[in-house]
Formats: C-alpha cells, structure tokens, sequence
C-alpha cells in the first residue's frame, strides 16, 4: 500500500513575524539618527540598568539575531546543511559600541496637563500616543559615553526634530495579519454559526487597528496571545450586543401578542420544565435509610418483649 504525499501544515501567523511587522510599524513613527540604529538589542526601563550585565545580554542578543539571520538567509539560497551553531559568531567578539539599547521612556512626550483629572500613571500626565514611546541609545566609538540615536514618536533630526504622532502607520502585512487572525478565529465552532459573524470581524479588526502597536515587547514577546484575547473580547461584546437587541424585539413581538423567536420559545418551554421537575421533586416521597429501619425494628422488638 503506497501513501500519499505528507501535506505540510501551514502556519498563517507566528509571533516572529508579528514582533517583526510590530517594529517596522513602530519605527515608522520614529526617527534614528541612522537607519540600522532602529534595530535594538535589549530593552530597559531607564538608563541606570545599563552595565557591563546588561551589556553582555545585549551582545548575546546580538548575537544570537546576527546567526538566525545568516542562517535564515543559508536556508533560502538552498544550502540545508548548514546549521544555525555554525553561523552565530562569539557574543565577545561583538564590540560594546555597536549594541543598541531600547529605553521606555516618557522623557521626549510632551506634558498634557488636565488631559485627565486624576493621574494614576506617568502616562496620564503626557500627550496620548498610540504605543508606549521609547528612546535608543549607544555608547559612542569614541568616547563611549551613552549618546541618544533615536526617538519614537519623533519627526526630524534626534537633537531638532519635533514631537509628531500621526506620521507614520502599520504596515501592510501587518494590516493583512489583523484580518488574518479575525477571519480565522471567525471559523471556530463556537462562533461561526451565528448569522451576524461579518459584524463580529468588523469589529475585531477595527479593535486590533485601534491597540495593535499598543503591545510592548519590554513585557511579554506573545504578541498573538495579546490580539487573540482582543478579538475574543470584540466578537463577545457584539454577541452581548445583539442578545440584548434580539430580546428586546422578543418583548415588543410578546406584547403584541405575535410569536417571538425560537430561541425566547426555547426559553420558555426550558423554564417551564425545569419549575416542573422542582415542583415533583419537592412533593416525591423520599425513601427512608436502613438506619432508621433498623432502629424501629429494635424498638418494636423491645415492646412486644
């Protein structure tokens, strides 16, 4: 008996791609005073985490990113002996001066004083912004002093430039892997056989343009958990929303005396059966235990004695 060829799974979506088109999109809202500097290799929360610790991650890092690369590049050109150890250089042998460090920072975000009333973050003090602004940083090749090389939210020069928020945009891929994950999702048992699924991804999609580059990358590198659970939540509020339209059609049809829907029906009839079997519940007759039997049989036993 022969077999058929094997079909291969495909994978539609993968955080690496998605961490990927995130950065680009990001990046399209910032500015570096070069374009490899866009590319960082750690991140941190300020700059007084930057140490000779931190530094050797970033070099590994770098490491690590410089050998998947070639390797992935070895792979496509059709070279399938290569392996990914072979590729990636010694982390020591990386200069400190060519790591880039990603810093989250409110520094560059103008103030936007009662934007709101109470502040409960640093961010509710400043302009909002559609991601989580950050800053990158190097150590100079000659002094080696930590000198800023990019901005997000930025337009123009590092040192001259001006805060700008709405000059750049998700790429295209990006965009394609929203309607991607809504179309798919919009396929499982539990959702496609509702009649209003086209308003469910509607909304899931416009959710996803709206907190996609929302994701911080400082905290978690799953950024399809992330948008899983916001479709989740975008096709649950629609279906919320239209229970609450239907039963109130339902409660207009009954006071007209016309039939409601099935489901309403269906609700009816659920009830009605359910207060049954409680009401015969209630008045069946419940057996006694053979502890009781036994202890009436003494006591008749003792009497007649």
């Amino acid at each position: 008996m022969t077999l058929g060829p094997t079909i291969r799974k495909t994978k539609y979506l993968n955080n690496r791609d998605l961490l990927a088109e995130i950065h680009r999109s990001k990046c399209s809202f910032s500015s570096f005073t070069k374009p490899e500097y866009s590319t960082y290799d750690i991140i941190l929360p300020n700059l007084d985490k930057v140490n000779q610790r931190t530094l050797a991650d970033a070099r590994r890092n770098r490491a690590k990113r410089i050998g998947l690369q070639a390797f992935t590049e070895a792979r496509l050109s059709g070279d399938k002996k290569v392996k990914l150890a072979e590729l990636t250089p010694d982390y020591k042998s990386i200069p400190k001066t060519d790591v880039v460090i990603r810093i989250m920072t409110f520094e560059h975000i103008p103030l936007a004083p009662g934007r709101k009333k109470t502040t409960k973050t640093t961010a509710d003090s400043h302009e909002k912004i559609n991601f989580p602004p950050f800053q990158h940083w190097k150590l100079d090749d000659e002094t080696e002093e930590l000198v800023c090389v990019g901005k997000s939210h930025w337009k123009g020069g590092v040192e001259k430039g001006t805060f700008s928020k709405d000059h750049g945009r998700i790429t295209e891929n990006l965009g394609k892997m929203f309607i991607k994950l809504s179309e798919r999702y919009a396929q499982r048992s539990n959702w496609r056989g509702y009649t209003y699924i086209d308003e469910m991804k509607g909304q899931a999609i416009l959710q996803l343009s709206q907190i996609g580059l929302q994701f911080d990358e400082s905290k978690s590198e799953n950024p399809f958990a992330y948008y899983t659970a916001a479709v989740t939540n975008s096709f649950t509020r629609i279906l919320n929303l239209e229970k609450k339209n239907q039963n109130i059609r339902d409660d207009l049809l009954e006071e007209n005396g016309l039939t409601p829907s099935l489901t309403r029906q269906n609700q009816h009839e659920y009830a009605e059966e359910t207060a049954r079997q409680a009401e015969l519940y209630k008045n069946m007759r419940m057996p006694k235990s053979e502890e009781v039997d036994i202890e009436e049989e003494f006591e008749d036993e003792e009497t007649g004695a």
